[in-house]
């Protein structure tokens, strides 16, 4: 019993009443997660006053005594990092949906531990007389850190009252049903990841042909690149469209690594600046090594639901052999606020075609890196996968658990099919 949580307003206090409910209840993580929906129990207490006349503004609370997930053994959640609102159903004598919400304030939720919601209040207008019942419905659990995102639980069995008002005639003039709290009902439909638009053929063609004379632009043919991604919360695959253009200019050649259109839709806020791709080319046929190409981190923030723009990753070539040499995509590195993911192609796929002319301290055997220097600073050498370690350990929060979920920055660049975790 939560005393005080059924005061009316501009009236004198009437006894509350408190009353728990339990219920089954499917909770859905973001879909950039790729894991599947959480079954569990709701157990929630919902307190109001037992009486009060036609015209009142009620207070009602909603204590969760457990809620339906719980913070699996991935990370820790911060303190006050953690929201819920949701929609209580009033029925009988006049029906209504009241929006629910409760302060961002919860303690540090360690791993493998339940998830400590903070109690929600809603407020119900009283507009006619009779017996008005009160019963949890839907429930949204909101995570701020690092990126917004959303885990929405509904029920999946009726539900039983949790508490009854009996409402009698008299007292101010009937309203609305509803007031004081911002909608809270949690919106339909999760952003989902979709997969990329048609791509070119992978394998190992040639790819474009340089031509001859006078050429400056080469153009590349599309590939589709079979990734295997590492991240630190798992192995993931990935698959993407891939062209690799280039502009000679002298001796040596301007790289633009292109994908095939957006990936995917933003399952949540992105902040500006906080994912930026780069690659490392692969050379063959007469020259050797890599070319590290990158692109620029996301300029502006971007909405739940926009579609995320790849941008193209440019750099320079400057050849270290005479003759034909192929360019194929290589491994790829996301860094996202703080943490790396690098995804090594399964197969190659040469892209593009170029004839060379050796020129001094170029790629033969070693890289080239944008502007000089060497192209395995900034990605895993030798093509392999990038080691995670304490960096990205220490990271984690920054791919975010959302009320039992993961949430996987990685999937900002490619659509991932996720292994299924062990339940």
């Amino acid at each position: 019993m939560l005393g005080g949580a059924g005061m009316l307003l501009g009236v004198a206090a009437a006894p509350a009443q408190a009353a728990e409910v339990a219920y089954a209840t499917e909770c859905v993580p973001p879909a950039i997660s790729g894991l599947p929906p959480v079954q569990g129990t709701t157990k929630a207490e919902i307190t109001a006053p037992a009486e009060a006349k036609v015209g009142d503004e009620v207070t009602v609370t909603w204590t969760f005594v457990q809620a339906a997930s719980r913070n699996p053994d991935v990370l820790d959640l911060d303190k006050d990092t953690v929201e819920p609102t949701g929609t209580l159903k009033a029925a009988g004598a006049q029906t209504a949906a009241v929006a629910m919400e409760g302060p961002r304030t919860n303690p540090a939720i360690p791993k493998n531990s339940d998830m400590k919601l903070s109690q929600m209040t809603g407020r119900l207008k009283l507009t006619t007389a009779g017996e008005v019942t009160l019963t949890p419905d839907a429930y949204t659990i909101n995570v701020s850190k690092p990126l917004s995102t959303d885990t929405k639980c509904t029920p999946k069995e009726t539900v039983k009252s949790a508490a009854t008002i009996k409402v009698t005639a008299g007292g101010g003039s009937p309203g609305g049903t509803t007031g004081g709290q911002p909608t809270a009902t949690p919106p339909t439909g999760t952003p989902s990841a979709s997969a990329t638009g048609p791509g070119g053929t992978g394998g190992s063609g040639t790819g474009g042909s340089t031509g001859g004379g006078g050429q400056t632009d080469f153009p590349g043919k599309e590939v589709s690149v079979p990734y295997a991604c590492k991240t630190p919360i798992g192995d993931k695959d990935a698959t993407s469209p891939v062209r690799i253009d280039a502009k000679k200019d002298g001796g040596s050649f301007g790289l633009t690594v292109r994908f095939g259109k957006s990936v995917m839709d933003s399952p949540a806020d992105i902040p500006a600046g906080s994912v930026k791709p780069s690659m490392e080319v692969v050379l063959g046929g007469a020259d050797k090594g890599t070319v590290h190409v990158e692109g620029p981190a996301n300029a502006s923030a971007i909405k739940a639901g926009d579609p995320i723009e790849v941008p193209d990753l440019t750099g320079t070539y400057k050849p270290g052999a005479s003759g034909k040499s192929t360019l194929s995509p290589g491994v790829l590195t996301v860094r996202a606020l703080g943490t790396t993911t690098t995804c090594t192609p399964v197969k190659t796929a040469v892209s593009l075609t170029l004839d060379t002319t050796e020129q001094a301290s170029g790629a033969s055997g070693g890289g080239s890196a944008a502007g000089g220097g060497t192209a395995n600073g900034a990605a895993a050498s030798g093509g392999g996968l990038a080691e995670t370690g304490a960096e990205a350990h220490g990271a984690l929060k920054a791919l975010g658990l959302v009320a039992g979920t993961v949430f996987l920055l990685g999937g900002a660049v490619f659509t991932f099919m996720p292994h299924r975790r062990p339940q």
